[in-house]
């Protein structure tokens, strides 16, 4: 490495700490400055990135494309909601057994499908979506069908002498940040650690990997059941806030706005999680008012990463840190 290229690393290392606070000081001022219309769209937004964090580990890290996030996504909706309005259980453990149920179901669903190949693991996935709705609609015992389920209470927290509702949309707003800052750290920890660097090297080159002693299937196992556990415990919390669960949140739209979300915001680097989760989500719920103009914003998102944005927008994020960092 160059002494010039020394010279900018530090100085972007030296500029991530203010940023990071502007960026914090930002998050934290959001409700105050927006309406409560702009906070709904980022709450929507914060919910939707913990699955896209966990399609990234699976999409961005180790090569795999799945299209099933949205069955683990209602998967952890509908656990979250029976075991809030069948037996009142707190919002901590609605969203804790969320996450292990979508878990636990990725394990005997991944088991056959990651011993597909490429076209037939997208289409194997894709019919977890479709198995999932059609349970969805039909256990009519336990789902209630296409009227859902309804009156899933507001999440509730009891600390020491401290209990208090979070019922109001800022309330809600934090909760989301707080599970999305969470969400993003623990990304961050795997991708870092030494697995992460084995799940890189299978997404370069999985025969390679293989032959330097990485478990490559027990690993993809493991990261579809990871992936899982973010989209169910995403799940949870969009129940609790939505009050209200129905088929309807097994709707393939979800899993193809979760792939766009990792794919247009860059697949494999968790800034551009952050990034599409905003745009792909935040701004198009934020234009929901003006059916057209969104649709229109939308479409041409999609153009741009079409034409110019090829591997997401995360180059772009990448020159603008360089910028700041004094890069020549």
């Amino acid at each position: 490495m160059s002494l010039t290229e020394t010279a900018q690393q530090i100085r972007r290392g030296d500029l991530r700490i203010p940023l990071g606070a502007v960026l914090l000081i930002v998050a934290l001022t959001a409700p105050f400055v927006g309406s409560r219309y702009v906070t709904h769209s980022l709450i929507i937004a914060l919910i939707f990135m913990l699955p896209a964090h966990g399609l990234n580990l699976l999409v961005g890290y180790t090569g795999l494309l799945s299209l099933a996030q949205a069955a683990f996504f209602g998967i952890g909706a509908y656990t979250a909601g029976l075991l809030a309005v069948t037996y009142g259980t707190p919002f901590y453990v609605n969203v804790v057994a969320a996450g292990l149920v979508a878990g636990a179901i990725a394990l005997p669903l991944g088991i056959p499908a990651l011993r597909l190949r490429s076209t037939s693991f997208v289409m194997c996935t894709l019919g977890f979506v479709i198995i999932g709705q059609a349970i969805a609609k039909n256990w009519i015992s336990v789902t209630r069908g296409d009227m859902g389920l309804s009156s899933i209470p507001k999440p509730h927290f009891e600390l020491g002498p401290l209990s208090f509702t979070v019922s109001g949309t800022m309330g809600f707003y934090y909760l989301a940040l707080a599970t999305g800052v969470l969400a993003t750290l623990a990304v961050w920890a795997i991708v870092r650690s030494p697995a992460g660097r084995n799940m890189i090297a299978i997404r370069e080159n999985e025969t390679l990997a293989e032959s330097v002693g990485i478990p490559t299937w027990r690993y993809k196992l493991i990261v579809f059941m990871i992936s899982a556990v973010f989209a169910g415990v995403g799940g949870s919390i969009y129940a609790h806030y939505l009050t209200v669960v129905s088929p309807l949140t097994f709707q393939m739209y979800y899993s193809t706005t979760m792939l766009i979300i990792v794919l247009g915001g860059g697949a494999g680097t968790i800034t551009g999680v952050v990034f599409g989760s905003l745009l792909f989500v935040g701004l198009t719920e934020a234009l929901r008012i003006t059916p057209e103009l969104r649709m229109i914003a939308y479409g041409l998102c999609l153009l741009a990463l079409v034409f110019w944005f090829k591997k997401g927008f995360s180059p772009l994020i990448n020159r603008f840190w360089d910028t700041i960092g004094g890069a020549k």
